[in-house]
C-alpha cells in the first residue's frame, strides 16, 4: 500500500469515528455569523466586548501542544488562528478534535476572539463541529504544488495555496467589471449574440464544428464576439453595443493564444476608426489605472507608458523600413526569401499568410503604446478601404512587441463586401484553415443599409500580457488531456 493510500484510509477511519460519535461529516449548513476577514476587520470591538462569533472554513494546519491546539483556519476572505484547549472544551470534544480533524477538513467554530502572548488576533473555541471531513491529504501552504501539469489538473488545490493565484482572479474579475463600467458610462447597450452560427464570421481563425441533431446540420462554435451580428444591430437602429462573452477557435496553444478564451467587442454607430482609437487609449488607460494601479508596465524586454502618448505605425512603411520589402509590390518569392534570410519560419498557404508572418516579425520590435494602422486590403476583409484603394481603416494597438486589440472603420459597402467574401472563399478552397467563411444573409443585411460604424474587439490576452503571465496561468481551469495513466 502506497503512502497515499495509507494516508486515505487513517481519514476514513477517522470520519467513521466522528459518525460513531455521532457528528455528521458532511454537514447541510453552518451557522456561520462573520467571515474571518469580517473578524479582522472589526477585532478591537470585538474582543472589548467579548462577542461571540461564529466561523468556518478550511483547516489549513493544526499545531497540537498537549492540552491545546493552534489551527489555521481560511474561508475564502482571510486566514485566522483558532485556539481551542481541554479545560475550555472539555475533554471529550477536545480529544475527539485532537484525534479526528486534519488539514483540508472543515469546520465550523463558535468563540470569543483575543490576542495570543505572540500578539495574534485568535478566536477562543467554546465549541466545534465539523462540516466536511477531507479524505484526501491537502500539499502544504509551504511547498504547494511545483509540477505545472498537476497545478492545472488541481487547480482547486492549485488555487487554495497560492494566495498570488487566487489574487490573480480577482483581479481579473475586476478587469472585466472595469471594461462593462466604462462601456456603459460610455452610452454602449451590453447585447448577447449567439455562440453557434452556420458561419464563423468576424475573424481569421480554424473554428470547432458540432452537430446540430434537431436542425440535422453542422453548425461552428463562433470565433469572434458576435462581430457580425452587432452590425446587424447597427442597421436595426442601435447606436452603440458592445458584448463580453466566450470564443473557440481550433488551433495551437502559446503563451499568447488558447482555444477557448473571453472577448469583448464593441461597435459603434457614425464612428470611424479614428474616433474608435480615442476611446480605446481612453479605456486601456483606464483598466491600467483601476484595475492594476499603474500606467507603466515591462513586459519582453520592452517598458511602456500607457499615459504616454500613442503613435502611429504604418503596417507598410514599417515592413519596408525593417525588412527592405514593399508588400505591395514584392513577390511572393521574395517575401518567402526574406523570412528564410531572416530566420522566421513560415507556416500557412497564400499571400495573406506570408504578409502576416513578415509583420509579425516587424512587431517584435515595437515597444509602444502605439497604433499600428493602413494595413493591406488583403488582411483586413472587412475593414473599410481608405482613398488609395490598397489600405483600410483600421488599427491594432501595440505594446512590448505584441497586438492588444483590433479596430476599423467596418465595411458597409455590399459589393466591395460581397468581392473580399469571394477572394477569401478561394483561400478556403486553396486550404487556408483560417480564411474568414463567406457570410451572405450578411451581405443582404448591408443591402438593406448599415450606417458608418466603427468596430473593436480585444480579450483577455490583454489581462494576461499585463499583468505579466500566459495566458494559460490566467484561465481558472485551462483544458487538460486525460491522464495516460
Amino acid at each position: 500500500m502506497s503512502a497515499q493510500d495509507e494516508i486515505r484510509q487513517e481519514r476514513l477511519r477517522k470520519r467513521n469515528r466522528l459518525v460513531a460519535e455521532g457528528h455528521q461529516p458532511y454537514a447541510a449548513t453552518s451557522a456561520v455569523t462573520h467571515s474571518a476577514q469580517a473578524v479582522l476587520d472589526t477585532f478591537a470591538v470585538l474582543t472589548e466586548g467579548q462577542t461571540a462569533v461564529t466561523l468556518a472554513g478550511r483547516v489549513m494546519s493544526v499545531r497540537r501542544h498537549g492540552g491545546s491546539c493552534f489551527a489555521d483556519l481560511f474561508d475564502g476572505s482571510a486566514k485566522i488562528q483558532i485556539f481551542l484547549s481541554r479545560s475550555e472544551l472539555g475533554e471529550t470534544a477536545f480529544d475527539l478534535f485532537d484525534e479526528t480533524i486534519d488539514p483540508g477538513d472543515f469546520i465550523e467554530v463558535h468563540g470569543i476572539p483575543f490576542t495570543t502572548k505572540r500578539g495574534t488576533p485568535a478566536i477562543s473555541a467554546a465549541q466545534w463541529s465539523v462540516l466536511t471531513k477531507a479524505i484526501q491529504n491537502i500539499p502544504t501552504e509551504h511547498f504547494g504544488i511545483r509540477n505545472d501539469d498537476e497545478r492545472y489538473r488541481q487547480r482547486h488545490l492549485d488555487l487554495l495555496l497560492n494566495n498570488e493565484l487566487r489574487d490573480l482572479f480577482v483581479r481579473k474579475q475586476r478587469f472585466w467589471s472595469t471594461v462593462r463600467h466604462f462601456m456603459i458610462s460610455q452610452g454602449f447597450m451590453e447585447v448577447e449574440t449567439p455562440t453557434l452560427e452556420i458561419t464563423t464570421g468576424g475573424a481569421e481563425a480554424r473554428p470547432f464544428q458540432t452537430y446540430h441533431h434537431d436542425f440535422a446540420m453542422d453548425v461552428y462554435l463562433r470565433i469572434s464576439v458576435g462581430e457580425l451580428w452587432q452590425k446587424r444591430l447597427m442597421a436595426a437602429g442601435y447606436q452603440k453595443t458592445f458584448e463580453i462573452g466566450r470564443i473557440f477557435r481550433n488551433e495551437g496553444s502559446s503563451p499568447e493564444h488558447l482555444q477557448e478564451f473571453t472577448n469583448a467587442e464593441f461597435y459603434w454607430a457614425y464612428a470611424d476608426y479614428r474616433q474608435g482609437m480615442g476611446l480605446v487609449k481612453e479605456l486601456y488607460r483606464t483598466i491600467a489605472r483601476e484595475v492594476f494601479g499603474t500606467t507603466v508596465f515591462t513586459a519582453r524586454g520592452h517598458t511602456f507608458d500607457l499615459a504616454a502618448e500613442w503613435r502611429e505605425i504604418d503596417y507598410i512603411d514599417e515592413i519596408k523600413q525593417q525588412t527592405g520589402v514593399d508588400i505591395m509590390s514584392a513577390p511572393d518569392q521574395v517575401i518567402i526569401e526574406t523570412l528564410q534570410r531572416l530566420g522566421v519560419v513560415y507556416d500557412g498557404t497564400g499571400r495573406e499568410r506570408l504578409i502576416d508572418t513578415l509583420w509579425k516579425y516587424c512587431r517584435k520590435q515595437i515597444a509602444g503604446p502605439a497604433f499600428l494602422v493602413h494595413h493591406p486590403v488583403l488582411v483586413a476583409p472587412l475593414a473599410k478601404t481608405r482613398t488609395d484603394g490598397q489600405t483600410v481603416e483600421m488599427f491594432q494597438p501595440l505594446l512590448a512587441g505584441s497586438e492588444v486589440g483590433r479596430g476599423y472603420s467596418e465595411l458597409n459597402d455590399p459589393i466591395e463586401q460581397a468581392e473580399r467574401f469571394r477572394v477569401q472563399q478561394q483561400l478556403l478552397e486553396a486550404g487556408d484553415e483560417e480564411a474568414m467563411m463567406p457570410d451572405w444573409e450578411f451581405v443582404e443585411m448591408l443591402e438593406h443599409g448599415m450606417p458608418p460604424t466603427c468596430g473593436f474587439g480585444f480579450g483577455e490576452r490583454l489581462f494576461a500580457f499585463l499583468a505579466g503571465q500566459p495566458i494559460r496561468e490566467t484561465q481558472l481551469f485551462p483544458l487538460m488531456k486525460p491522464r495516460s495513466d
